[in-house]
Formats: C-alpha cells, sequence, structure tokens
C-alpha cells in the first residue's frame, strides 16, 4: 500500500497488504478493544518510551501504511509489538492489529497502545483516542467510528490519562509518546483526523458537543459538516472553530502537529450523557460517519 497527499494528477494508492493472519480470541472489533482497556487505572500502567523505542514504532508504522508488512512485522517484534489480522465479525472487514506483545505475554504494560489500519482499503483518514476510559466509553466510539466508513486508522493510547508520572500518560498533551508519533506520521501523508474526547456534564451545561479544530484552521469546513450533522440530530454544539468555547482543545500536541503541517485535525469533546448508553454513541458515530465516508473518497 502506498498513501500519497491528495493532490491533482495523483494515482491512487494500492490496496494494502495483509499481515499473515494469527489466531484471535475475539473477532468483534469493539468487544477486543473493551477486553484491552478494561485494566486501565490511574494506578500505574505507563512508562514512557525512549526516543530510540518511539522512532523504532514510527518507523514500523510506516512500513505497514506503505504495505510491507514484513518489514513492518521485524520493525515491530524489535520492540516487542505484534502484527496480526483481525476479522470483524460485526462487519466482515479486515484490520491489521498492532498490539503490545509484552502486555499479551502477561507482562507488566507499558501502555503505549494499539493501532487498526484497514486492509480493505487504502488509508485516507484516522480516529484518534488519547484517553480511553478517563473519558468513558471514547475507546467504543472509536471502533464505532472506524466500523463507519472504509479507509480508516484507529489510534489507541494504552493507558489511563493519569496512569504515568507527572502526566506522562496523558498523550493529548505530550509530543514524546508512541500515540503522538503515529499521529504525526498520519498528518506527514497529509490524512486528516479527529480526536475524541469526552466531558462531565456539569462542565459545559447546555452543551452535548464541542467541535474545534484545535491549533489550526485547515479543517473549518469538516468542522461546519460534523456540526451540521450533530444539529441535525438535535445536539446542542459549540464551535470552537467560530466562537468561543470550553474545551476548545487548543493546546492538543496533535493538533499543533497538524497545524504545522496544515494537516486537517478535528478536537471534539462529548458530554457523559450522550457517550452514557450505545444509542448515544450510535448517534455520535453516525453522525462522524457523514464526514469520514467523505474522506474515505478522497
Amino acid at each position: 500500500m502506498t498513501v500519497r497527499a491528495a493532490g491533482s494528477g495523483s494515482a491512487p494508492p494500492a490496496h494494502p497488504a495483509a499481515p499473515a493472519p494469527r489466531p484471535s480470541a475475539d473477532t468483534d472489533l469493539e468487544r477486543r478493544i473493551a477486553r484491552f482497556t478494561a485494566g486501565f487505572s490511574e494506578r500505574g500502567g505507563y512508562r514512557a518510551p525512549t526516543d530510540q523505542e518511539r522512532l523504532a514504532f514510527t518507523r514500523a508504522f510506516a512500513h505497514l501504511l506503505d504495505g510491507d508488512a514484513e518489514a513492518a512485522r521485524t520493525g515491530l517484534s524489535e520492540i516487542d509489538f505484534t502484527l496480526r489480522t483481525v476479522t470483524d465479525a460485526a462487519t466482515g472487514h479486515r484490520y491489521a492489529e498492532v498490539a503490545d506483545g509484552v502486555s499479551e505475554s502477561g507482562h507488566t504494560s507499558r501502555g503505549w497502545g494499539r493501532v487498526y489500519v484497514d486492509l480493505d482499503t487504502p488509508a485516507r483518514w484516522s480516529v484518534q483516542v488519547p484517553h480511553p476510559v478517563a473519558d468513558a466509553r471514547t475507546e467504543l466510539l472509536g471502533a464505532r467510528v472506524l466500523r463507519g466508513a472504509p479507509g480508516g486508522v484507529l489510534v489507541l493510547a494504552g493507558a489511563h490519562r493519569d496512569a504515568g508520572e507527572d502526566g506522562a500518560a496523558d498523550v493529548a498533551h505530550r509530543d514524546d509518546s508512541v500515540f503522538h508519533g503515529v499521529v504525526g506520521e498520519l498528518a506527514r501523508r497529509n490524512l486528516p483526523g479527529i480526536q475524541l474526547h469526552g466531558f462531565a456534564d456539569e462542565s459545559f451545561r447546555g452543551r452535548d458537543a464541542v467541535v474545534s479544530t484545535g491549533a489550526g484552521d485547515s479543517a473549518v469546513a469538516d468542522a461546519e459538516q460534523l456540526t451540521a450533522a450533530l444539529r441535525r440530530d438535535g445536539l446542542q454544539v459549540c464551535t470552537a472553530y467560530s466562537a468561543r468555547c470550553k474545551l476548545a482543545g487548543r493546546e492538543n500536541e496533535q493538533g499543533r502537529t497538524a497545524a504545522d503541517r496544515q494537516s486537517r485535525f478535528l478536537h471534539v469533546e462529548l458530554n457523559k450523557t450522550l457517550r452514557g448508553d450505545d444509542r448515544g454513541l450510535d448517534r455520535a458515530a453516525a453522525a462522524i460517519a457523514t464526514l469520514t465516508d467523505r474522506w474515505s473518497r478522497r
């Protein structure tokens, strides 16, 4: 698979090469992610990667996007990560799963997260979940968003945001994490991304969502489209790209990187009520799908 920035005259990328299948206990993508995140807590489970480890992961991920599964597998194995194919029972879609082999072997998790890449369609966009469990059920929403349109990449943090010392596991506000390295590679390739967050209802009463373009303004049209979809469903949205809003995510590190590269990035906050049940997650995922479906055809 070769991923190119969209542009006039660019040839469509080839389909990705699938990693060799390996047995998997969970074939439902959402349940698989729920099982992975079930043990996340504020009491440890995160070690910051070294610069060499972060670079090795990012290089291996780049090989995966380029369709070289063997080079990706080799690079990942050097830092004890695995690469396998997961076929989602709910949709039949195939995803490459990059997972920490250390945590799977029963040793203490390093908390570097997982990445899922659509194997049936070239990578076109990403959904990012930096605070699984801490922003309750955003990890489940991430799975539903990934399923909602072809060509997606799900970047999932591997620890509770408070698991590390001195905020080290709060990957949305760090540039020294594996999560940031992966999102940076996606921005380098000019793939648009949406990052999911959650807030307590009392933090912003009267609002169901906050839609922001983070530190940049390349995705204003995307933000307007998402806002329109949320409002059509009767949700109350604060538009941080055009008005003063709480929770606008201006200091988000992935948003800053996207702004530096003029890559499209959305920072989306959803209140606890909306995230509180499956109907709410489905409403949010359906609105986001109006955007990711367009991204998948870029």
